[in-house]
This record gives C-alpha cells, structure tokens and sequence, in this order.
C-alpha cells in the first residue's frame, strides 16, 4: 500500500458512524433499513457513508428486487483496514456493544421472536396486530353482560366493543350528530341478538325509568357535565340493586388551556373527590384510583372508580328463599 492509499484507508476509518457500519456488516449482510434501525443514523447518511465504503473496496452490495443489501468485502480491503476494524471491534467499547445488542434484537424480532428489551415492558412497544384495540376486544369477549348504560357515549366508539356480548345496550349522549354517529357505528352489529339503540338525552335527567340497568358507564363524562354529581345521582337511580357503575375521569389537574378547547368543563376530578361524590349518590365504592398516566407532557392520569348499588334487606332474602 502507497502513502496515498494509506490516507485513503485512514480517512474513509475517521468516522465513527462508518467504523459502526462496518463492524455491524462483519457480522453478516444487512439492509440499509436494517442498518438505521440498529445504529439510529438516519437513512441518508447511512445511504452516503455505504456509498463512500463501497467506493473505497470496503464492502460490496447486492440487489434483490427494490432492496440492497451490503457485507463487508474483507477479500478487497486493505489490509491495514481490517487491522484498524479488528482492533475496534475487539475493544470493549460501549457503543458497538449497543449495536451488536440491537443487532441481535432486531434477529429475534425477524424469526418471530419478541427482542429481549420488550420483557417488562410489552405495553410500551408495538408488535403486529399487537394494539391496544385488539386488547380491548378479546378482554371484551370475557364479558357476560345483562342491560348496559353508556352515558356520555359521544359516537359510540366504547360501546361497540361491548355490544356482542350485552342484553342490552343504550347509549345516551346530549349531541343528536354522536347520537346519529352512535346508530350507524350500532347498526353494524345487527346479527347480534343484543337490543341495541342510541339516543338523545341529558345525562343530569336520564329518561329511564329506576332500577332499568344492570351495569351504567360514565366514561369521561363528567368533566363535560354541568352538574356531575346529579349525573352520578341518575346513574344510581337508573340501576338495578347489585348493579355496577364504572366511572373513567381526568385526575383534578392544572392544564386548563389544554382541555377547555374540547369543551369541558371541570378540571378533572381526584380520587378522593369523585370517591365522594359516588358515595354521596348512595353507591358503595369498590374501588376509585389512579389508573393510567399519559407518557406526553402534560402527563394528564385517568381515574378509575369502580362502584356498587347495594341490594336491599327485601332483594337479598327473596334470593336466598
């Protein structure tokens, strides 16, 4: 090798980025989509510094359909390259040891396999067909359900998951286009042998006659409502004994510039205030916490409450008997 082509060598090995590239491809042929998903530079100049190492006889290319795929050309490289890789690659060197990791995610991930890095936390990454609307269609499938209430139902995008497996189910909501919505999303389900309908109706006076539903939603309701303790009164008075009510509500927050543009009303409600509010309607609360943070700025949590209609002394021996 001349002094020329040692320079060459010497300044085609002064980038990082291209020495990664490089020791990634001694290990086997990779796409250049393959390349950016392990090291994280972007595609173009993944795309560039490929170009450069393939100029300078560091490795060769070959094309399979619309897709390129590249390895290292140990047969062409001078010599004095592979020294410079072998002893990069043998260090222990923090950064080519996060390439070889994701190298070997992103293996697994091809054979089927979940990568290593998803254990713990399979909510946080996306895997085909593996949403959360997939999850919430087969924990629906675990419900027997009698007659349900959605109150607050917008254009009932909730409440389909659970028609099929209802009595009943009626949606009620103050704006007549999500109730027209509702009836269409609805119609879809009419091999179901549920009765299924949708109306206008105001949530603070449910025109429902006592003691109709076994099972009332109230999710993010509230926060929309004028009055939402009379809602959560009406929800109690339209359940059966031994009934249920489910409440999802924003926790009591300070970001009203961000939630008053959609309309609502109220700044959320804490744990504690809608645990008073339930018991406050006559309802026994099972449950009423913080269920779900969002990961985004402002970081806004769900409150969960989850409450009971006790059966009275008449219902509970006239059972028993």
């Amino acid at each position: 090798m001349n002094l020329s082509q040692c320079v060459g060598t010497m300044n085609l090995l002064g980038d990082e980025s291209r020495i990664r590239l490089c020791a990634l491809l001694r290990e086997r042929e990779l796409s250049v989509t393959d390349l950016v998903r392990v090291t994280g530079i972007s595609q173009s100049r993944v795309s560039t510094h490929l170009a450069r190492l393939r100029e300078g006889g560091f490795v060769r290319d070959r094309r399979e359909g619309q897709h390129a795929f590249y390895a290292l050309a140990t047969d062409t490289m001078p010599r004095t390259a592979q020294a410079v890789l072998e002893e990069a690659t043998s260090s222990d060197d923090p950064t080519l040891d996060g390439d070889r990791k994701r190298l070997s995610e992103l293996d697994a991930e091809q054979r089927g396999q979940l990568p290593e890095s998803f254990v713990g936390k399979m909510d946080l990454h996306y895997s085909p067909g593996r949403t959360w609307q997939s999850l919430v269609v087969g924990l629906a499938a675990l419900l027997r359900l009698g007659d349900v209430l959605d109150v607050g139902s917008g254009d009932g995008a909730a409440a389909a998951f659970l028609a099929p497996h209802c009595k009943s189910l009626t949606c009620v909501d103050a704006s007549p286009r999500m109730i027209d919505a509702a009836n269409e999303r609805l119609a879809k389900f009419s091999h179901v042998k549920a009765r299924l309908e949708a109306r206008v109706a105001d949530a603070q006076a449910l025109p429902f006659r006592a003691a109709a539903f076994d099972t009332v939603l109230v999710f993010h309701t509230l926060t929309y409502a004028a009055e939402p303790a009379k809602v959560l009164q009406e929800c109690a008075r339209v359940l059966r004994p031994g009934g249920r009510v489910v409440v999802l509500s924003l926790d009591e927050h300070a970001h009203r510039d961000v939630t008053s543009p959609f309309g609502e009303r109220h700044s959320g409600f804490s744990p504690r205030s809608l645990r008073t509010m339930l018991t406050r309607a006559g309802l026994t609360v099972a449950s009423c916490d913080v269920a779900s943070r969002e990961s985004k700025k402002p970081h806004f949590q769900v409150v969960l409450a989850v409450a009971d209609k006790r059966r009275s002394a008449s219902s509970k021996s006239s059972k028993a008997g």
